[in-house]
Order: structure tokens, then C-alpha cells, then sequence
């Protein structure tokens, strides 16, 4: 609790992008480094949580597969979301967990991402390699990353079909490959723009921008979820289901 306050009082005079000054080793086009956190959560808590605040379409191009499981899952108000049972948010989703930071560390080959929620990682590559020719499919995929002028892009592929694209439900399927831009606005504002392709779940590709401020002073801390042990009396008032 004591971590959050000093966070919303951080926000309160967080430079604005006339006034920030970077420190000299560093600079918005090119460094990513920092805690991170999707606006609407500690900007505004009492706003509506950011996967309902992301400005997703409306009426995204489904498949008649993926526009039916969504379809389901709205109705079922997201019972069976894997983050209830303890399994990762990954990938946009694990981004726009409220109340939960994320932060990026940057080597000169590998960049990492640390979640708070559910205290999980990525890794992006930037030594060069290409994708590895056997791939398990994995919850983040596999993602390789290179700079195009102050855009990070991040390609990734290899995902299972275990997870959701947010918690409204949007579905994924192995065959899914995301293309991610981020791009450091100003000193406390970082704006990624992902790309889904997923020829199962989609007709055709497409894209949402999310925006996300940085927590000064602060750093991410150990969150375990405990072995989901409050899903059956959430969802089953108390009965396990048979």
C-alpha cells in the first residue's frame, strides 16, 4: 500500500514533455527502460479498467470460430479467463493488468520485460538471432526485436492457444503473430501499438494503440497467485464445479 502512494503522489508532478529533462545517458527515441503502467489505473482509479478503456474495434474482423467463442465468453462474464486460474495474462494483456506495473530492462542484445502480476517475464532478442527452428508453444511466444528509428518493434510468433488477448474475452490461436511499436513520446509517456494477425481468430489484421505512463521512484514487487483458490467461490458461490 505505501508503494502505491508515493506512486499516485510521483504522478502528481510528473514532468510533462516541455519540461522533462532526461538524464545523459539517456533519451526518449532510444531508451525504454523503467517501470510502466496502462493509463487508467493509477491515473485514474476510479475509472473504468483498461481493457474495457482500450480503444479496441468495435466490431473486429472474427472468424466465425472467434466470433463465437468471444460471444460465449462475454455472456459467461469471463469464467473460464485463464488468469483466474492462475495461468498468464501474456501478451497484450499482461500490459493492462490494473494496479499492476510492468518494467523493461535494456541490454545491447536482450531486452526483458518484468511483470509484477503473477511476477512473469519476457525476453526480446536483439543480438541478431532468428526464431528457433523447433518451438514448444508458449504462452509469450518467442519475440525478436530491432529499432526503427525511435520505434522498438518487437516481432513475435509461437504462442499457444491457451490465453485471451484481454480479459473481454478476444481470442487467439497458434497461429497468431504479433508486430508491437513502441515508441517513448516524451519522458513519462510511452504509446505501443500492436498488430494481431491471426488468420484462425481474424479475417484480416489489425491493430489498437494503448498508451502507458511511467511510475517514477518506484519498482515492481513479488505477486504470487495463490494456487486459484478463490475461483470456486467466486464463479460458484462456494461449490466446486463437477
Amino acid at each position: 500500500m505505501l508503494r502505491r502512494v508515493v506512486v499516485l503522489a510521483s504522478l502528481l508532478v510528473l514532468p510533462s514533455c516541455t519540461s522533462a529533462t532526461q538524464p545523459a545517458e539517456s533519451s526518449p527515441a532510444s531508451r525504454l527502460t523503467g517501470v510502466w503502467v496502462a493509463v487508467g489505473t493509477f491515473e485514474d482509479p476510479a475509472g473504468p479498467p483498461p481493457w474495457s478503456n482500450t480503444p479496441w474495434p468495435s466490431n473486429p474482423p472474427f472468424t466465425e470460430w472467434a466470433a463465437a467463442l468471444f460471444k460465449e465468453r462475454q455472456e459467461n462474464e469471463g469464467r473460464d479467463r485463464p488468469a483466474g486460474r492462475c495461468l498468464p495474462h501474456t501478451i497484450p494483456n499482461a500490459m493492462l493488468v490494473p494496479n499492476y506495473p510492468w518494467k523493461v530492462v535494456q541490454t545491447p542484445g536482450l531486452t526483458i520485460v518484468l511483470f509484477e502480476n503473477f511476477t512473469q517475464y519476457r525476453q526480446i532478442f536483439t543480438d541478431g538471432r532468428d526464431y528457433p527452428t523447433e518451438r514448444q508453444p508458449a504462452w509469450f511466444g518467442y519475440s525478436l526485436g530491432k529499432w526503427d528509428g525511435d520505434t522498438f518493434v518487437v516481432e513475435t510468433l509461437g504462442f499457444n492457444d491457451q490465453s485471451w488477448l484481454d480479459d473481454g474475452g478476444h481470442p487467439r490461436s497458434e497461429e497468431m503473430r504479433t508486430t508491437e511499436r513502441f515508441r517513448r513520446i516524451d519522458y513519462g509517456h510511452l504509446e505501443v501499438e500492436f498488430t494481431f494477425n491471426d488468420p484462425k481468430a481474424y479475417t484480416k489484421p489489425w491493430s489498437v494503440t494503448v498508451p502507458f505512463i511511467l511510475l517514477p521512484d518506484t519498482d515492481i514487487i513479488e505477486n504470487i497467485c495463490e494456487n486459484e483458490k478463490d475461483v470456486e467461490h467466486v464463479f460458484f458461490g462456494g461449490l466446486k464445479p463437477k
